[in-house]
């Protein structure tokens, strides 16, 4: 899609302008390579920050880390504003490339801040079970270069995006890689509220707390408004949602006998609500079977237990007993990027069959693993892991659930 968009962009990316290009987030390496591609020689220097290493003449790769940062995401960061410096001085456009996980690949802590301080603030925020939402408007204002201070120190800027954002606002720029080239509609106060609401004043280092109230007080400088003068010269476009994985999804199942039920609604709340949820809204249908109910979106796990896995396999555990009571059926629910939390696997298949071979006591084992958040070792069990292995893409989490 990078390369179609960027045919697209026709004038926008004039021949005499001196390019540079960051790509940040799973996606990056493909992205990267559609720009090498479709703009070869024109791009004289170049960042990939993903989860892997990369190669591409002119371009400085850094594997950086996700979904909290480290020293190697501080250094891409760092990195990214030297583009962005060299760029406005030349009068250049920085064409940016993002992806889910940017806003861990791509950190540079505001001043007085650590990279330390930065990865324990989004520990608390991820374990809490807030949305990215949330979780984004904390790291851009603890951040140097996200919400629109790329863009205000490179000048020009494009940004090409592929969105795994559902909510508040979906597919919204500034939530996408915290807007590194956006303007921020959010304030000191709004990042200061959410730590308080959600309880973590003593859960975050002591220097992102001070860092915020300052902020919160007019001590401190932070991201750039919308419609500063400094963004006039941004431009922006979505390329990939999560949308465009539920339409390919529809298509494959109606080719092969189908009805279909695509949910407008991105799949949210917690996990372990959002599994039964699922298979209730597919049988309130009434409609004939086969039936085939597609979703998607990015649920939420409140980190509780002490045991393993990720919010697709917790969802697909807490659908067990009613895809028995729903047979024959069977659900899929997987992360599009190929990650599913700390584990190796991006989620689960399960059917109406699974929860039978647990035993007279499936419902206390099942009960048992969600509240030690440990799904990853029943289903492994199981045999019931989707172990694929990184994608290059991330449009957020899909659920696939069939009637037969």
């Amino acid at each position: 899609m990078t390369g179609h968009a960027l045919a697209s962009l026709g004038d926008s990316l004039p021949a005499d302008a001196p390019l540079r290009v960051v790509a940040a987030g799973k996606a990056a390496i493909g992205m990267a390579q559609a720009c090498a591609s479709a703009l070869g020689p024109r791009v004289s220097a170049g960042l990939i920050t993903a989860p892997a290493h990369a190669v591409l003449p002119r371009w400085r790769a850094i594997a950086a880390s996700h979904p909290t940062p480290s020293a190697t995401s501080e250094e891409a960061g760092r990195f990214a504003l030297e583009l962005a410096d060299a760029t406005k001085c030349e009068r250049g456009v920085l064409l940016v490339c993002l992806s889910g996980g940017a806003s861990a690949m791509l950190a540079v802590p505001a001043e007085g801040l650590t990279i330390d301080d930065k990865a324990a603030t989004t520990a608390a925020l991820l374990a809490a079970g807030l949305d990215i939402g949330a979780i984004n408007t904390v790291r851009r204002h603890l951040s140097a270069i996200k919400g629109g201070q790329l863009a205000a120190r490179a000048g020009r800027t494009i940004t090409l995006a592929i969105s795994d954002v559902c909510t508040p606002v979906e597919d919204d720029p500034a939530a996408i890689g915290s807007g590194p080239t956006v303007g921020d509609p959010s304030s000191f106060a709004d990042a200061l509220r959410i730590i308080e609401d959600a309880g973590l004043t003593a859960r975050i280092p002591a220097a992102a707390l001070t860092h915020l109230r300052d902020g919160a007080a007019g001590r401190r400088s932070g991201p750039v408004p919308p419609g500063a003068p400094a963004l006039h010269a941004s431009a922006y476009w979505i390329i990939a949602t999560r949308r465009h994985a539920m339409r390919a999804a529809a298509h494959t199942a109606e080719r092969i006998g189908y009805r279909t039920i695509v949910v407008d609604e991105p799949t949210t709340g917690p996990a372990r609500a959002a599994g039964p949820a699922l298979v209730q809204r597919a049988l309130s249908d009434g409609g004939a079977r086969p039936l085939c109910l597609i979703a998607s979106g990015e649920t939420t796990v409140d980190v509780r237990g002490q045991g393993r896995g990720g919010r697709n396999q917790e969802l697909a555990l807490a659908a067990l007993a009613p895809l028995a009571d729903a047979a024959p059926a069977a659900l899929a629910s997987f992360g599009t990027d190929g990650v599913d939390g700390p584990t190796d696997a991006a989620g689960a298949f399960v059917d109406s069959d699974t929860f039978a071979t647990l035993g007279p006591d499936g419902a206390g084992i099942v009960q048992r693993a969600l509240d030690d958040n440990d799904a990853y070792p029943l289903l492994d069990r199981l045999g019931v892991l989707i172990r694929r292995g990184p994608t290059g893409t991330n449009v957020g989490d899909l659920q696939v659930l069939l009637l037969a």
